[in-house]
């Protein structure tokens, strides 16, 4: 059977969510707080604990992100394989994210790098301001991180 064609309506608000996945994605990967804050609602509930982070409000979590990311001397967050379902003015999305990451070695020379992959479980909203992220979850499916040899630099963990 199958799929009946999507409207324009469902065309603009499926590439509407994929630009706030981008857009997410861009936010963590320049360390821009602002842009990354407006992908998510101000209740927004966010789960980092799969790869272990934190779970807890969206500025709670922007604090955490904002002491932790400059620990990486290099990250790409990359989202794909996107499942997008809308509803109205609500929807769900699963999409998967790659990230290549590196930490700086203790001798100071090179740098570690590591590669984490799952998925972002999100509830969505329609707001005036656009689509928005109300609760996100990531889902652990690997990491090469859990290598013994990851020694971060003194005073960073």
């Amino acid at each position: 059977m199958t799929k009946p064609r999507m409207t324009h309506e469902q065309l603009l608000d499926r590439l509407e969510i994929e630009d706030l996945l981008t857009r997410y994605a861009t936010g963590v990967d320049r360390q821009d707080w602002n842009l990354w804050e407006s992908c998510f609602t101000e209740d927004a509930v966010i789960d980092y604990t799969a790869f272990g982070g934190i779970r807890g409000g969206l500025k709670e979590i922007r604090g955490w992100l904002e002491k932790t990311m400059p620990i990486f001397s290099m990250c790409q967050h990359m989202i794909l394989n996107k499942e997008i379902e809308v509803s109205g003015d609500t929807a769900t999305s699963r999409a998967g994210f790659y990230n290549p990451m590196a930490l700086p070695i203790e001798d100071g020379g090179d740098q570690l790098l590591f590669f984490e992959g799952g998925y972002y479980l999100d509830q969505l909203v329609r707001t005036a301001d656009g689509w928005k992220i109300r609760r996100r979850v990531e889902e652990f499916s690997y990491s090469t991180r859990l290598n013994p040899q990851l020694k971060p630099k003194q005073g960073q963990s």
